[in-house]
């Protein structure tokens, strides 16, 4: 894993949503002012599953993302903290994908749809500097795909392994005159590892791209169609009595989920001469989504209920124009390199989105569950954002400084389209604005240490999810919900010495109206701000070469908690807030402490090589309360790999068993669950194979 470096322009990317430099990535890993990882091809692919993020980014100091065995609800991320309120999807850390947002206006994005089989690397952007790819990013997570080329080369591949999980995949790149194309399709499903966990989800990435005398221009395709069921937590009696068990309700209602979503972009740069550039891209997409909750049929009869059936078709796009300089300076008074860039990004996102009760008789007896029924909601609502932004950096031997800011402007908007006794229009528009600066700067120290620190604002508006129910039960836009704004800094020193490179880094993140839960029963959930919040932590990791094994580990400590005290509600609607939250008590969801050890080993006896993993996870508070947590755990993972090559081809195999121990963990918690089904069961020992057939075209 490379660490500790900045975005990269090089060849085999998008357009990054903003650039620090255009340098090779080696020399941005040791010359960055600010906190972020590199995960290579290799890393993402070599002895992996290739179907979730969770499997190559554990080794990420201060990331937390876990693999919840419910791909109804994608995974479970947060970054430093952000992000781990989310119940579904991923918020508070932004996405993208070859520079385009995996993430909507609103914050609120999927991790599905990364085409793991043809990563060149995934970025990770830790800390103050996030802030500058937009609102609501307390972390960034972007990969960047191949891009193709000559030599030529076609890839395929099978795995496979436990609760039913199989992987084909295919993947193509090569050079066609002067378009460079790389194509990715893959085809996953899972029988679960629980019952009404089964999932399915085929895949398709197409890439293509010219290079010109003074620049290129990229065309890509992404298209996923996919379904699952979900399983829902269990609660704690459930899980210790059986935490492999589905609780009944969601076999009763049949829950789950089916997605289909195609997404275009096309990004253009051309250089101007004298260091300056221009830089354009656009995208476009279309999400339908239809899930079915476990909603009983008494709770959805209400005037307001919005029915346990949810029907969503989402339109969105967006552009992001911008100004690069790049300029070398060696004058005797001035030496150094600077790099400025100036833009605009805006997005929109449009919504349809229907529920419907799912049964089909009377409340007093439905005839049949898990069935779409009466229509219960109507509403087109939209997110939209403009942002403009500056940034710049100035580079030398033994500093480096930076400086951006970035000018957030969303506005949600809802039509209520469904007025019946009792739920009148509803409709109605709230706005939110921030400005986040940011700082950075770097020093040498000797030539085998630096120090770095930054500091800056961040602004996280809540998502259209989070505004759509009043606490009175009322389904209009909580317009009294307002954005949490943050001040975070860091400081950190890494070295590199005879083989280790390592990194040492201490973070002090401060919120303001912290956006928590209010109320979560009846399968609504309304929030509110809560006041002040503080996180603090150490992240360590480092990476060493002894012989013929490679070591690398990652340690987060994170001390997250309420700074005010606040009330929440215990039932919904709410008439006022009843239980007390006291300061003090620790955000939920957040471990106080992660550990990552990778050994590899390649013999020089043996044509392998062979890894053993070893993953901490500290315990979980569950809710805000802290009534409740999932226990601490430790797990043991072994892998081993080969290779051969026979002239143009080469045949790769693995092996990998996964919690080698068979302990049985919460490998996950669904924060502030109304029902207490906090609980999501991690798989127990599990073994999976595969092999990849590799042809190179010279």
């Amino acid at each position: 894993m490379a660490q500790s470096t900045a975005p990269t322009a090089r060849e085999g990317g998008f357009l990054p949503p903003v650039v620090i430099t255009g340098t090779a990535p080696d020399r941005q890993r040791w010359l960055a002012p600010v906190s972020m990882d590199i995960v290579e091809d290799e890393e993402i692919r070599a002895g992996q599953l290739q179907v979730n993020l969770s499997e190559s980014l554990g080794r990420v100091p201060g990331l937390i993302i876990q693999n919840r065995q419910n791909y109804a609800q994608d995974l479970q991320i947060s970054m430093r903290g952000f992000g781990a309120r989310s119940t579904f999807g991923v918020r508070g850390v932004r996405l993208f994908v070859d520079g385009i947002p995996a993430s909507a206006p609103d914050g609120q994005g999927q991790a599905a749809n990364y085409p793991l089989g043809s990563a060149q690397r995934i970025e990770i952007i830790r800390g103050p500097y996030a802030a500058l790819y937009g609102s609501s990013a307390g972390g960034v997570i972007a990969l960047y795909s191949n891009e193709g080329n000559l030599p030529g080369s076609l890839r395929a591949g099978v795995a496979g392994g436990a609760d039913g999980l199989r992987r084909v995949s295919t993947q193509a790149e090569g050079s066609m005159g002067s378009l460079n194309y790389a194509i990715d399709a893959s085809d996953f499903a899972t029988d679960g590892l629980r019952p009404q966990s089964a999932a399915s989800r085929d895949s398709g990435y197409f890439k293509l791209s010219r290079p010109y005398d003074d620049g290129r221009v990229v065309a890509i395709i992404n298209r996923q169609i996919g379904s699952a069921q979900d399983p829902l937590g269990l609660s704690r009696a459930e899980f210790s009595a059986n935490p492999y068990q589905t609780t009944s309700t969601a076999k009763t209602f049949n829950t789950r989920k089916s997605f289909d979503q195609t997404q275009v972009g096309l990004a253009w740069e051309h250089r101007l001469g004298g260091g300056h550039r221009l830089e354009f891209m656009t995208y476009g997409g279309q999400r339908a989504v239809t899930q079915y909750q476990a909603i009983p049929a008494t709770t959805q009869v209400a005037a307001t209920s919005p029915g346990g059936v949810i029907d969503l078709d989402r339109s969105y796009g967006g552009v992001n124009a911008r100004w690069r300089l790049d300029r070398q300076f060696d004058n005797g008074l001035l030496t150094g390199r600077l790099t400025a860039s100036a833009g605009i990004a805006s997005d929109r996102q449009n919504e349809w989105r229907r529920g419907f009760e799912n049964f089909t008789g009377p409340a007093a007896n439905p005839s049949a569950l898990g069935v779409q029924g009466r229509l219960r909601r109507d509403e087109n609502n939209t997110a939209t954002t403009v942002d403009p932004y500056a940034q710049l950096e100035w580079e030398s031997t033994d500093w480096t400084a930076t400086a951006g800011v970035r000018r957030s402007s969303v506005r949600f908007t809802s039509t209520d389209n469904y007025i019946a006794a009792g739920n009148p229009n509803d409709s109605g528009s709230s706005e939110y604005s921030g400005t986040m600066p940011v700082l950075g700067l770097r020093y040498r120290l000797s030539d085998a240490m630096q120090v770095y620190a930054s500091t800056g604002m961040g602004f996280e508006t809540p998502t259209l999810n989070e505004v759509a129910y009043q606490a009175s039960g009322a389904t209009g836009l909580n317009s009294q919900l307002a954005a949490s704004r943050s001040r975070s800094s860091e400081v950190g020193l890494r070295g590199r010495h005879a083989g280790l490179a390592w990194t040492a880094t201490a973070f002090d993140i401060r919120t303001d109206n912290e956006i928590v839960v209010l109320s979560n029963t009846g399968g609504r959930s309304t929030f509110q701000n809560a006041g002040r919040s503080l996180r603090q932590g150490l992240e360590l990791s480092a990476e060493a070469q002894w012989g013929t094994v490679n070591v690398t580990s990652a340690l987060t400590l994170m001390d997250a908690i309420y700074s005010d005290s606040f009330r929440t509600c215990t039932v919904s609607p709410c008439a006022a807030p009843t239980l007390v939250i006291p300061a003090s008590n620790r955000i939920p969801g957040i471990p106080a402490r992660q550990l990552f050890v990778q050994l590899a080993w390649e013999p020089k006896t043996v044509p392998g090589v062979f890894t053993m993993e070893v993953r901490h996870v500290g315990p979980i508070a569950v809710n805000d309360a802290n009534s409740d947590e999932a226990g601490a755990y430790t797990v043991v993972n072994l892998g081993a790999r080969f290779q051969q090559t026979f002239g143009p081809w080469q045949l790769k195999e693995f092996v990998r068993i996964d919690n080698l121990t068979n302990r049985v963990y919460a490998g996950s918690v669904i924060v502030n669950e109304g029902n207490g089904r906090y609980f999501e069961a991690a798989a127990g020992r599990s073994a999976f194979v595969g092999v990849e057939l590799v042809r190179r075209f010279d």
